[in-house]
């Protein structure tokens, strides 16, 4: 989806696939009534709410950004540069610990950032790297969650805040083996994901 502002409008095109033609919307700055798509026009009753606040800024013709405005993360506290983003499991022994070391393991065993040590970000060095962590848990098992544990699993960058949201999934695994800690059959699957910037 493209945004840009044009003469007092925001113009919004959504880009499909499959050989369909560009849909675009434009709002005027006059509080309208009616949303035009090509020569269609369309209530604005018949759009969904936005479950999540956004606010847009234009900086530039060419550049436009959107941002969340709530608490959570990524949050105005560093520049974000990039997102990385993994999953865990726990199998067997029904921790929840080690399935969210496992979906943080996962999310940066397959990116290197060779950035921030060589200095190709100017004025920015090493230390300054920040990290913010997203983790989707079970809702039952926050309070069994070891946050320490799971910030361990970060060799470098200054960890700034990590959000706990209900996610991931608890299911079976098809087996309770007793001899690798299994109290039940229970599987723990974990979400994450990490917000990296200075």
């Amino acid at each position: 989806m493209s945004l840009s502002l044009i003469s007092g409008s925001i113009h919004i095109c959504a880009e499909l696939r499959l050989r369909q033609s560009p849909s675009c919307l434009t709002i005027s700055s006059s509080r309208p009534k009616f949303l035009s798509s090509r020569s269609k026009q369309f209530s604005l009753d018949h759009f969904p709410q936005i479950s999540r606040p956004i606010k847009v800024i234009a900086r530039s013709a060419m550049e436009t950004t959107a941002e969340t405005i709530t608490g959570g993360v990524p949050n105005n506290t560093m520049k974000l540069l990039f997102v990385e983003m993994g999953v865990g499991y726990d199998q067997h022994g029904q921790d929840v610990t080690s399935a969210a070391m496992k979906a943080c393991k996962n999310a940066i065993s397959s990116n290197s950032i060779p950035a921030f040590r060589r200095g190709s970000i100017p004025g920015v060095s090493f230390g300054e790297m920040k990290l913010q962590i997203k983790l989707g848990v079970p809702h039952s098992l926050h309070q069994q969650l070891d946050l320490d544990k799971v910030k361990s699993i970060f060799p470098y960058g200054k960890i700034v805040n990590v959000e706990v949201v209900d996610g991931g999934l608890i299911c079976s695994s098809g087996v309770l083996v007793e001899e690798m800690g299994d109290t039940n059959e229970d599987c723990y699957i974990v979400n994450v994901a990490v917000y990296v910037g200075y």
